[in-house]
Order: C-alpha cells, then structure tokens, then sequence
C-alpha cells in the first residue's frame, strides 16, 4: 500500500494540468462561478432546417422565375406570330426622274488669250509707248530699240554686196571670151592651124569661167539674203502687239540694254474678251458635256448678276487623280467686267447618259447588306432589291440601277423587313 499526502506543492501540480487541458472552465473558475456546457443540435433539427431552406427555395423559384418564364413564353409567341402576320404596308411606283440634272461648279477665269512679249533684237531702249492697264490694237507699236551694232552690220552687208556685184560683172566678161576664143580654135583644128592640145586648154578655159559665173551669182544671193535677214532684225527693233487686248505687266524701262532671246521680258498682254472659264467636270456627268452646252457664269463680286456662256471645248479625257474633266466655257466680255484670275461659279445643265427614278428618301434601306429597297412581289410578299443611288436631295432620292419602273417600291422602310415576308397593301 502506497500512502500519498496531499501538500500544497502537488495539489497546485494538479491544478495547473487542469487548468492546461480545459482552460475556459477554469478560467469560470476564476471568475467564480462554472459557464454551461453548449448546446449540441440534433439531427432532427438539422433535417427540419434543411427542409425550411428547400422550401422557401422553391417557393421564391415559382415567385420569381415561373412568371417571368411566362411572359417571356408569351412575348415569344406574340412575336412569332408578328412574324408570321402580314404587315400592312404603303406602296408606291417609281417616278421616272428629270432628264436633265444641274451642276453648280467652281471655275476659274482666264483670258482668251495671253503672251509675254521678248525682243527679237539687241539694243537699248529708246522709248517705251504703252503702260499697265492701256488697251492696245493688234500691231500697235509698244517700245521702240535703238540696234548701233545690228545697224554696222548691216552697212557691212550691203557693202559686201556691193563688192560681189563687180566681181560677177568680170566673171561674166571672162566667160564671153572664153566662149569667143574657143569657137575660133574649133575652126582653126581641122585645118591644122592650131593643135589639138590648144583646143582643149581653151575648153578648159571656158568651163572655168563659167564656173566663176555661177559662184560671182552664188555670192551675191547670199550677200542679198543676209542683208534681208539683217533688215527683218532690224525690223523687230519696234517692238508691236501680236493681238488685241490690255498690257497687264510692264518690265521696260528707257535706256535699258535689252538683249534678243527670252531672257529679259517686254511686256505682258492679255485679251479678255471673250474670257475663258476653266471648270472641272466630274466623272459621273462627264460624259453629258458637249459643245454649245448653255451655262450661267457668276462671281461674287457681282451679286444678282449672270454671265451667259456657253460650252466651247472639253479636254476628252479624265484627271486620273480628281477624275474630272477640264471643260471650258467662254463668256462675252466687252467691257473687261470679268477679270483674269477670278474665282466663278459656273451653272450647268446636263443631260443624264441614262434614266433614273425618283422616290421618297424614306423607301431607302441601308444596312451591311448596302442600299436596297422593298418591293413587294406579286404573291404580296416583300423582295429585298440592291440599287444604285444616283443623287440624294435629302427628301427624295434618284436611283439610277435596280428598277426596272414596274415595281411596287414600299414608301417607307422598316427595320423589320425581311426577305419572303407577307404584307398586306394598304389601298388609297
């Protein structure tokens, strides 16, 4: 038999390995009083809860979900039957369109004619006649040149002429006695007088005076053509207009050592009656533009007011990179009332190369499938038709490919037109 004793030591031991393995209890005991053990649940509570949660699961699923399910069931079919219901629709016919259409295009003034004058000979200035702004005749004189060294030239010719002229008067002499003394020894050779040998020198001699004729003549014609060249030069010391207009540019000044070729400009002319207006056609009227073609030429300088013109020549051919036509229209001008560089507005009416319709704006359709129009077939149901716009006013459109005329176009498009639908027209 072991005896133990209880001391102090042994009995605080046990109850620190207490307090260690159940610390809130003895934790209770330090506050005094024990806490009560928890409650376990059973497992008929735990059924009875899951029960509570199904239930109120399902009831929130036929609350919520089967009403919607419902309605959506029921939006289904009435949409379905929508479909398949016949729309009642408005009809139109196409409406052949105008066979002319007007083009307002920008132009640009430019006179009928225009040069820059240069001088033809070298010289100086000796006086200048006409300013910017003059009218000026075809053939008036403009500068007059003062030419010393054309002028020694041509002194010079006429004296190497005159120098020729002898020179041709002795070749000639030459060649008559020649001809003279060689018809002699052809009498004289037969009868033994003079040899053989003679005869033929005094050929010679008659064959080279007549070769000195012809180049005393040669000599002379080219003397008498240099000085004809030398005098038209000296001719374009007056310097004249080539044609009638007005001097817009003045570079000549008196004194000025002015030196034949392009180098140094005179003046500049320009005829602006009538004016030229360069407009530039577009690609899809191009083909309508001819010669004689009436157009109305404005300019906002001139508001209210017209200028009657007409079509006088179109280039043939498109710009590859605006692809237009340069087309010129000229327009009386007597009193210079248009002026050279001018911003215009030219006015055209142009023939259509083709038919077109016309139809309400609202009968168009445009989709990912492009531009169509609804027509409705003769089994009253709707065909989708691929057309080509050829203009859109904004209230009205002119459709110029995809109708034939005879079609039954519906006048106002819907999102819910489909191909094959049935529809009922609505009678007027």
């Amino acid at each position: 038999m072991t005896l133990r004793a209880d001391t102090p030591q042994s009995h605080d031991a046990a109850a620190g390995a207490d307090h260690a393995a159940s610390g809130p209890v003895h934790a209770a005991h330090d506050l005094g009083f024990e806490l009560p053990q928890p409650a376990a649940m059973s497992k008929k509570a735990i059924a009875i809860l899951v029960l509570a949660l199904a239930g109120a699961l399902g009831i929130a699923f036929v609350v919520g979900y089967l009403p919607r399910h419902q309605e959506r069931t029921a939006l289904e079919e009435v949409s379905r039957a929508g479909a398949d219901s016949a729309l009642r629709v408005e009809v139109i016919a196409p409406k052949v369109g105008a066979a002319d259409r007007a083009a307002l295009l920008p132009g640009s003034v430019q006179p009928l004619e225009e040069t820059v004058l240069y001088a033809r000979a070298s010289g100086f200035v000796r006086h200048w006649l006409v300013d910017i702004g003059d009218k000026v005749s075809d053939g008036q004189l403009l500068v007059e040149l003062e030419t010393p060294e054309l002028d020694q030239e041509l002194e010079q010719a006429r004296a190497q002429l005159g120098q020729a002229q002898p020179e041709l008067i002795r070749a000639r002499a030459n060649r008559e006695l020649s001809k003279a003394n060689l018809q002699r020894y052809k009498q004289l050779a037969p009868s033994g007088v003079t040899s053989q040998a003679d005869l033929d020198q005094r050929q010679a001699q008659a064959e080279v005076d007549e070769a000195n004729v012809s180049v005393s003549e040669a000599n002379i014609a080219s003397q008498q053509a240099n000085i004809r060249r030398l005098t038209q030069l000296k001719a374009f010391a007056r310097v004249t207009a080539p044609f009638a207009g007005t001097v817009t540019q003045r570079w000549v000044e008196l004194g000025a050592l002015v030196t034949a070729g392009n180098g140094q400009p005179l003046y500049k002319i320009a005829a602006m009656d009538p004016a030229r207006v360069f407009v530039q056609v577009p690609q899809d009227v191009a083909p309508s533009v001819h010669a004689k073609l009436p157009a109305k030429v404005t300019v906002r300088e001139y508001p209210g007011r017209s200028f009657d013109g007409t079509v006088s020549r179109a280039a043939g051919e498109l710009d590859p990179s605006t692809r237009t036509m340069n087309t010129e229209v000229r327009v009386a001008n007597p009193e210079g009332t248009l002026i050279a560089g001018m911003y215009a507005e030219v006015a055209l009416t142009l023939p259509y190369p083709h038919r077109v319709f016309e139809l309400p704006a609202t009968a168009l359709m445009t989709d990912a499938k492009g531009l169509r129009l609804a027509v409705v077939a003769a089994d009253s149901t709707i065909h989708l038709i691929p057309v080509v716009v050829e203009r859109d006013t904004g209230t009205s459109i002119e459709v110029s490919s995809g109708l034939t005329g005879d079609e039954r176009v519906i006048k106002l498009a819907s999102a819910e037109f489909v191909e094959g639908r049935p529809v009922e027209v609505i009678a007027h």
